[in-house]
């Protein structure tokens, strides 16, 4: 009899965990259970498993329900065009560098962008000119760009052909975008968005405005992490003076060409529902949120971050970074929380993230209120260490021009004065230290070892014969 491993182990967790604050949005299909239309996608989902038969459309032709379907998108969304991504926001975010960007262009860039940004920038050879984000002392977290510092790369780098930023973080915080967006038109700089967590944005008061809807030229939104959609699902908005023809040209090379009908059904769906139930929806559980978020602020050695916490930024109160007091662990904090069946989003070393939709109850807010309230606070402790701030290292080389070059490993108390060859990532706070191209300094060695020492996990440094090692040029 086969075994069935990864059946048996994703029902076994489905049974184990009973509170999912985290993606997808859907949250176990109740937010399909919502509406009527929702029940009927819910109930015929095996049967929307089709193909481009007759009758249907053709994503990569779209002349029928598909072009129907993404005509909605775009008029809620406020976009000149907008499109549906069954391969996640990952083809969206290649999409967006491959039309915006010929090979050779300089380009700024959030330090801490996801992966699939930093893919692009490689496919693309591009040369990177990177943002860097300030580490918030008071909650241990980059919680957003340092404005000097952004200033001050726009200006030594007006050569530069556009701006990548995302817009939210993962603690749901927004940069100020207008400001962003202004600064880049006065030098005639493209803004791409990087919004996988922000598809719900601006349908309520209370919410961040959303990036089109702010001017961005360019706007990837993961619908499958706040909306009842469908995981590896997202959208793609296009504003005006893009180049549509080149914009679909990449989205024909980065979409699969066996699209899924349950995904674009999902898709269509989330649009709905954001349009038609989204604003109530959202204006009474931001209530619900706020009346918890109160009410665990006044345990002991608990915080939820609110707008008053926060600069000139903007936050996503549809979430909660729950902030514990320095000398307690989140980490620990997140496996009392799955113990007690509530499943958080991720934790870093002093936060743990949450993320909720409309159709998370209150009953279950109240469950997570009652476990915290409950926890044991000294079982939580550990011995606080400094979630360092950083300087970006010179760079030698761009990303692309260090793919093809040979490599070594060496002894990391040796590496100073080389090129890097893979980029050395500590977590948390999951801002790189060092990128492929640049060039490590003491400095960087000294961090490194820091967080080594406090049992960080750096992603680009192994132990090997019991020596940490990093990967370098061999030049």
């Amino acid at each position: 009899m086969s075994k069935l491993p990864l059946v048996r182990g994703v029902l076994k967790y489905i049974k184990e965990n009973n509170i999912l604050f985290c993606m997808p949005g859907h949250k176990g299909g109740k937010g399909f259970m919502r509406t009527a239309m929702g029940r009927e996608i819910y109930e015929n989902l095996i049967n929307s498993d089709i193909t481009e038969v007759e009758g249907l459309d053709n994503l990569h032709n779209a002349e029928g329900i598909i072009k129907e379907a993404q005509e909605c998108l775009s008029q809620f969304y406020g976009s000149k065009k907008s499109y549906f991504l069954v391969n996640g926001s990952t083809s969206g975010n290649l999409t967006m560098i491959f039309s915006s960007f010929n090979e050779g262009d300089k380009i700024i860039v959030e330090r801490n962008c996801h992966k699939s940004i930093f893919n692009g920038i490689i496919l693309r050879k591009l040369k990177p000119i990177y943002i860097k984000n300030k580490i918030n002392e008071k909650y241990d977290a980059p919680l957003s760009i340092d404005e000097e510092h952004f200033l001050r790369v726009l200006e030594q780098n007006s050569d530069a052909k556009g701006i990548v930023v995302t817009y939210p973080n993962y603690y749901g915080v927004c940069p100020d975008l207008s400001f962003i967006i202004k600064e880049a038109k006065k030098r005639n700089m493209r803004v791409l968005v990087d919004s996988a967590h922000g598809a719900h944005f601006g349908v309520c008061e209370g919410l961040p405005k959303n990036a089109v809807e702010l001017g961005a030229d360019m706007v990837v939104m993961s619908s499958h992490k706040t909306l009842p959609s469908f995981t590896q699902t997202a959208y793609l908005h296009v504003g005006e003076g893009v180049d549509i023809d080149k914009v679909e040209f990449y989205l024909s090379m980065f979409l699969s060409t066996s699209p899924s009908y349950m995904f674009m059904c999902s898709m269509d769906y989330a649009r709905f529902y954001l349009q038609e139930y989204g604003k109530e929806d959202y204006k009474r559980f931001l209530e619900i949120a706020d009346v918890y978020r109160h009410k665990i602020n006044k345990i002991k050695g608990f915080h939820v971050l609110g707008i008053e916490d926060i600069n000139k930024e903007d936050i996503d109160l549809s979430r909660y970074v729950i902030n514990l007091e320095r000398g307690y662990s989140a980490s620990i904090f997140s496996n009392y929380l799955r113990a007690n069946k509530i499943q958080a989003e991720m934790n870093d070393n002093q936060n743990v993230v949450l993320i909720f939709s409309p159709f998370d109850k209150e009953e279950d807010l109240k469950r997570l209120y009652e476990v915290i309230r409950e926890c044991p606070l000294e079982s939580l402790k550990k011995e606080y260490y400094n979630i360092l701030n950083y300087n970006i290292p010179q760079s030698k080389l761009a990303p692309f021009e260090v793919v093809n070059k040979n490599f070594k490993e060496i002894n990391l108390g040796k590496s100073e004065g080389k090129i890097c060859g893979e980029a050395i990532v500590p977590y948390p706070p999951g801002v790189p230290l060092v990128m492929m191209g640049e060039i490590i300094d003491k400095k960087n060695i000294d961090m490194i070892k820091y967080y080594l020492k406090n049992g960080t996990d750096v992603i680009g440094v192994k132990k090997i014969n019991g020596e940490w090692k990093i990967r370098v040029i061999d030049e």
